[in-house]
């Protein structure tokens, strides 16, 4: 009888499994891919948003496919599985702050997703916080907020991850774009 009230203590204080989150990964230099490929193998969830670029040698073109953000890529697991992620080579650290890994958004993530599976060109773009606030309102980013910009006559909405300070831009009609006072 004794054993039974021990046991169910024992449950009462066992830590509950927490819902997965996306968490910042920060990588040693151009080692985004690699550690994406050790992640596949430990069967984590992980996301490296990628753009294409057309880099000219001497004598040819070629098409490389860079990290979006360069040094960063992403993970989701409960803040318990750190240490999946922390033994793989190449993994600096996860970025938080007091040492305790900050989640990102899953509306962040998911945005990006969606705007690179349907072949929106993202690019990278220097980090902005300040102008003119608006939110998608139709399209494959609908409800993505961002920064406004025109160029040449040509808009652009700046995505930028605050956790990181990075920022990216994608091509965007004006009409499918409403301000956010």
């Amino acid at each position: 009888m004794a054993t039974s009230n021990i046991q169910l203590t024992i449950l009462e204080i066992a830590p509950q499994p927490q819902a997965p989150h996306w968490f910042t990964v920060y990588t040693c230099a151009n080692h985004e891919k690699a550690v994406a490929k050790c992640l596949d193998a430990r069967r984590v969830e992980h996301f490296l948003p990628t753009y294409t670029s057309v880099a000219r040698w001497k004598d040819r073109r070629v098409k490389l496919e860079l990290p979006l953000f360069p040094g960063y890529m992403f993970v989701r697991l409960e803040t318990g599985e750190r240490l999946r992620v922390m033994e793989v080579p190449g993994v600096v650290r996860l970025v938080g702050f007091n040492g305790q890994p900050y989640p990102v958004p899953d509306a962040e993530i998911e945005s990006l997703r969606t705007g690179i599976q349907n072949a929106l060109r993202f690019v990278p773009h220097p980090y902005l916080n300040v102008g003119s606030r608006v939110r998608v309102k139709h399209g494959p980013l609908e409800g993505i907020e961002g920064i406004l910009l025109r160029r040449k006559n040509v808009h652009r909405i700046v995505v930028s991850l605050h956790v990181i300070a990075r920022s990216a831009a994608v091509e965007i009609d004006v009409a499918d774009v409403e301000r956010i006072p």
